[in-house]
């Protein structure tokens, strides 16, 4: 990240506009009158979605923008951005939605740059795109993508190394995927772990700054990704009801706790990213416990094989682990508790 000398600011809204000069490379002369924080707004609040797959609520029928190259993005009608909205308008909070522009597969890098859609479809915008002077909240997450879930999981699954429909590539695709466990805790795994945290960890510090600088009057909400894997592994020895598949298809039963420690560390990466830069984090992580994909009828998490209601080609589209309905309502649920705290503090 470039260096810069810039004057010592005091207002959060200082700061945060200071280290977003830094980032984009000039040093911005502030004057930020000091005082405490105003008041939340009478009217309409100005927001801004942001996200990947878990914004767009890859997986959930009707999807947005069919007719566009934005379809390609997944996101669902009525993904938990839409259902948080209507939650917090029958509180009395409107949002003025500006923009939800969450796609899946966005990496965090998608928010200052263009995005590729998959099978040739076109691109989308960078993210930060949607935001505007007069933007008061931005609200989504990101991250997984740019940490390598999909190789991790690859990396574990002979089943879905074969599986075309989910993009990404195995870590190492010499290395048995009965063998994962082993894998990320040998030298080259972890290296490959360790490099991919770091870079989720400097986009997220220049993505969270990118939103100070071109809406410096919004209040940034960092929505973390819900808990997959359940403490007591042995409920992931069970299919589903109405499921043939086990939740983690043919991962191996001692790899598990791996994908639960690389998605706990993830979930805390994104806390402290948000701590240091002083926005707001919702924690899925430890408030879905009893809704991962092993939990059965009460599962918040479609299984890796588990259909979706979407297809592509006229071929059903698994879940990949991802939020079902039920999920979505909760990420709603406690994204808009957050988004009322922020609003009325």
């Amino acid at each position: 990240m470039p260096s810069a000398m810039c004057k010592k600011t005091t207002t959060p809204r200082a700061r945060r506009l200071a280290a977003a000069a830094v980032t984009l490379g000039s040093c911005l002369a502030l004057a930020v009158p000091a005082g405490g924080a105003a008041a939340a707004p009478a009217g309409p609040v100005p927001t801004v979605f942001f996200g990947d797959s878990y914004t767009a609520n890859f997986g959930i029928a009707p999807v947005n923008n069919m007719d566009s190259e934005r379809g390609w993005c997944f996101q669902a009608t009525e993904n938990y951005p839409a259902v948080a909205t209507r939650s917090l308008a029958d509180k009395g909070i409107t949002l003025d939605v500006q923009s939800d522009v969450s796609c899946g597969a966005a990496l965090v890098e998608h928010f200052w740059k263009e995005q590729q859609l998959p099978f040739g479809a076109g691109t989308v915008p960078a993210q930060q795109d949607a935001l505007k002077d007069d933007t008061q909240l931005v609200v989504g997450g990101m991250g997984g993508n740019t940490l390598g879930f999909t190789s991790i999981i690859k990396q574990c699954s002979a089943k879905l190394r074969e599986h075309a429909l989910l993009p990404g590539e195995p870590v190492d695709a010499d290395k048995p995927a009965g063998e994962c466990r082993d894998f990320f805790a040998s030298e080259d795994g972890k290296a490959w772990l360790d490099n991919r945290f770091a870079w989720v960890e400097g986009d997220l510090e220049q993505m969270l700054q990118r939103m100070s600088y071109f809406s410096p009057d919004a209040e940034r909400v960092l929505v973390g990704y819900p808990r997959l894997v359940p403490k007591d592994t042995a409920k992931c020895l069970t299919a589903a009801p109405g499921q043939t598949e086990l939740p983690f298809a043919d991962i191996p039963h001692d790899a598990l706790p791996v994908l639960d420690q690389v998605q706990k560390r993830l979930n805390d990466v994104m806390k402290k990213a948000a701590a240091d830069d002083g926005a707001d984090f919702v924690d899925l992580y430890d408030r879905t416990g009893s809704n991962t994909a092993c939990d059965g009828a009460n599962r918040g998490i479609g299984g890796l094989l588990e259909n979706s209601a979407l297809e592509i080609f006229g071929q059903p589209i698994p879940w990949y682990a991802h939020p079902n309905e039920k999920g979505r309502d909760i990420q709603a649920k406690h994204v808009a508790t957050k988004v009322e705290q922020v609003l009325n503090r």
